[in-house]
């Protein structure tokens, strides 16, 4: 079903205003989640807002808590979300990073004992909008084995990495695990296998089954071993920059609370690029477009497509799960 952005955005705001957010707060968590199925990945945005309610009720998130400075270095902050709403927690800290960068050119703020950030690319848009580029990460509960394991060690830590560009950002949003587990949730909610291979089953084969990937915690890594080493060392890097929790202490409660993240913003002008940016990367992604495909694929660079899908939810309403937008509605 379809409904229309401005409906989604007040029906969020006055559920999160009963849930104990202030005005303002609610006004910017709801943006941050209709946003993400605004532009296309509601498996991080409307799909997860009743989990969100659920972590509420679990004490595992605090609608009141706001984050605050630990540590000042010059072009490096640490931050304590303390629990707070993981959304207003990345976006209070990507936009630290970016007035860091602002003064110095770069800017890097680590933020431990937070929540989930939900759609990740909304904080690399966020610094792309600000002219800026942007590397950010966060750690998560173990949900993939280590490159021969049979359990979950690591998390399939999702990375941003964002660069500014006048005739459309290029923002890549990804997770350590070839699907994200929201994504594999919308798969089972649909009823549909993956259309490649996701994770192990109990046997350690390879399957497509996202039921069986989300009951083991055995996602696949990008890269196969390589998606694996690129996991732990964002875990490692989140964890010693923010003096937080790594991802198997994470995992300890058995819940998905305590997370260590990683903002880095360079901004353009300070740094002397933007002389040359737009026209270099328009080379490269002219080049990019220029390749032949098999049959009738299409060659995109990363959130090519945010905008057009963006103006046609604005239009034609968000598209949202029928189940997922009743259980919203039955909040209010």
């Amino acid at each position: 079903m379809r409904v229309a952005y401005q409906e989604v955005i007040q029906t969020l705001e006055e559920i999160l205003f009963k849930n104990g957010f202030s005005e303002d707060r609610a006004r910017l968590c709801a943006f941050l989640f209709a946003k993400a199925s605004l532009e296309g990945v509601a498996s991080h945005g409307l799909d997860r807002f009743p989990v969100f309610l659920e972590m509420i009720r679990k004490n595992l998130v605090h609608p009141d808590a706001e984050s605050s400075l630990l540590d000042s270095y010059g072009v490096f902050e640490r931050w304590n979300g303390n629990l707070g709403p993981g959304p207003l927690n990345a976006h209070q800290c990507m936009d630290r990073a970016i007035h860091l960068s602002k003064e110095f050119g770069v800017g890097i703020v680590a933020l431990q004992n937070t929540n989930h950030w939900m759609r990740a690319g909304n904080y690399g848009w966020q610094a792309a909008e600000a002219g800026c580029i942007a590397i950010c990460f966060t750690n998560t509960k173990p949900n993939m084995p280590a490159w021969g394991g049979s359990e979950p060690r690591l998390g399939n830590n999702p990375l941003v990495i964002a660069i500014p560009r006048s005739k459309g950002h290029v923002v890549l949003d990804m997770a350590m695990s070839q699907f994200s587990y929201g994504k594999l949730k919308t798969y089972l909610r649909e009823g549909k296998d993956m259309p490649f291979d996701a994770g192990f089953d109990m046997n350690g084969n390879l399957t497509k089954s996202p039921e069986s990937v989300i009951s083991n915690e055995l996602a696949l890594p990008i890269g196969l071993w390589k998606g694996a080493g690129l996991s732990l060392l964002l875990d490692m890097l989140a964890t010693i920059l923010s003096g937080g929790n790594p991802t198997f202490q994470v995992g300890e409660s058995g819940e998905e609370s305590g997370l260590s993240q990683v903002f880095i913003c360079l901004d353009a002008e300070k740094l002397g690029i933007m002389d040359w940016s737009d026209q270099k990367l328009d080379q490269i992604i002219g080049d990019l477009k220029s390749s032949l495909t098999f049959g009738d694929k299409e060659i995109r660079y990363p959130g090519e497509n945010n905008m057009k899908t963006s103006e046609e939810n604005m239009q034609n309403g968000v598209t949202v799960d029928d189940k997922i937008w009743k259980s919203i509605i039955e909040e209010l």
